[in-house]
């Protein structure tokens, strides 16, 4: 029985991890279990619990400290007496303290810092929603070449459909004595190349399912499948419903976080000049405390520990005013260095923008090119393949010769994997387009 349970645990778990792996996967399930998973990203989430951290500390700056103390000291050698002359005596004396101290005023810095931790952390919020969007487009695009390669390893199979159906073909007409052996052995040959074409175009597709799977953390890829979505409602031209690069970068402006993130670091290298500038303003803070102390000479009598801790104990409060007066000019090298910073995060706030208008700007062009490729390869495929049939049908009846007939049937396949690239093509392009403005990426 021991030896049973083990293998009927494994039983039970084993189908149940098979069910999950066998799961096809859509798009939006795909960018969901990569954002959730991706080591990457989950580093980012640590830098933003970071940043929640610097905020704290920076709030909690605004309270008083409180610091204990004690202290035992031992004195050997001569010192002087009581009686106003030197002797050789040991003392010894043990002291407490208690104390605390509260900014009042520091020219500002304490609450321009929290405000520059606050920046900071909606900032690295926002780079935390970039390296997700970076993870989903990442994903749709490994997710749309696995889709290009299944219709690419089902033209390779349908290829092999139509050349062993030539091979039966000529065996027969051989057998009959109406074809040759070279015929028949020169169909078997192009087979066997139609064959070797599948054979890669499969391994193809399951390097690109690994790739994926990879980029989503799975442990496997075995039994990792997608699903293919219905083109239908996606693909037919639509370049006259496309918004124009403007409007689209108008609207991703707005929400980008990479936009928003770089904004906000603006606002922060604004924070930074004035704590920089907290150096030429005087800072007052208010100190108290309590202590008390023991002291004792080896060789006189001295009151009880108790009662000497009792007698001295004395209490204390102040203020503390510190005025800059010359500090070596490291005040205003600090914020002559602070506004080159803000000078430098203007450009690369400007320098984001532009790229993001780039790739907006690549996306558009490149679905405008996609859907005229998609149309001509459309109207191409349906040529080539009223022109296979024909040849086909030619060949067939002795008229056309092996090598008119695969020279048709190479055309009409090669103008079927122009057709499917043109359309992934267009509709990662759109999807690409429409997640600039805000949207979910799905197809």
């Amino acid at each position: 029985m021991n030896k049973l349970l083990p293998t009927l645990l494994f039983a039970a778990v084993l189908p149940q991890y098979t069910i999950a792996q066998t799961h096809a996967w859509d798009l939006r399930e795909c960018c969901t279990y990569a954002v959730e998973h991706n080591i990457s990203i989950k580093q980012r989430e640590n830098s933003r619990e970071q940043r929640k951290l610097q905020l704290s500390t920076a709030k909690n700056s605004r309270l008083p400290d409180l610091n204990g103390s004690a202290s035992e000291s031992f004195s050997f050698g001569r010192g002087l007496t009581l009686d106003n002359t030197y002797a050789n005596r040991s003392t010894s004396s043990t002291s407490f303290s208690l104390g605390t101290s509260v900014p009042l005023f520091t020219g500002f810095q304490i609450p321009n810092t929290i405000k520059l931790n606050q920046l900071n952390l909606e900032a690295a919020t926002h780079d935390l929603e970039k390296a997700k969007n970076d993870i989903r487009m990442q994903v749709a695009q490994a997710y749309v070449q696995i889709l290009y390669n299944m219709e690419i390893a089902d033209v390779a199979h349908r290829q092999i459909d139509i050349d062993s159906a030539q091979v039966v073909r000529l065996q027969a007409f051989v057998n009959n004595g109406k074809a040759s052996q070279a015929q028949l052995s020169q169909q078997q040959a192009t087979l066997a190349k139609a064959k070797l074409t599948a054979t890669q175009a499969d391994n193809t597709l399951q390097l690109s399912l690994l790739s994926l799977s990879q980029l989503l953390e799975l442990p496997s890829p075995e039994g990792f499948n997608i699903v293919r979505p219905s083109l239908t409602s996606h693909l037919s031209p639509l370049t006259s419903h496309l918004s124009s690069p403007d409007a689209i970068y108008q609207e991703a402006l707005a929400m980008k976080p990479e936009v928003q993130a770089e904004q906000l670091r603006l606002s922060a290298s604004e924070r930074n000049i004035n704590i920089a500038r907290a150096g030429l303003y005087p800072t007052l803070s208010l100190s108290a405390g309590l202590q008390s102390n023991y002291y004792k000479t080896n060789g006189m009598k001295a009151e009880s520990f108790a009662s000497q801790m009792k007698n001295n104990f004395s209490q204390y409060i102040g203020f503390n005013l510190s005025v800059p007066i010359f500090n070596r000019f490291n005040t205003r090298n600090s914020i002559r260095t602070a506004k080159l910073d803000r000078e430098n995060q203007l450009l690369q706030l400007d320098n984001v923008k532009k790229s993001l208008y780039k790739e907006i700007q690549q996306a558009y062009y490149n679905a405008v090119a996609a859907s005229s490729k998609y149309t001509s390869s459309a109207s191409a495929a349906q040529s080539s393949k009223d022109a296979f049939t024909l040849t086909q049908a030619k060949y067939e009846n002795g008229k056309a010769t092996i090598t008119e007939f695969n020279e048709a049937k190479n055309n009409y396949l090669n103008a079927e994997s122009d057709l499917v690239q043109a359309r992934y093509e267009y509709l990662y392009q759109t999807a690409l387009l429409d997640f600039y403005r805000g949207k979910d990426l799905n197809f």
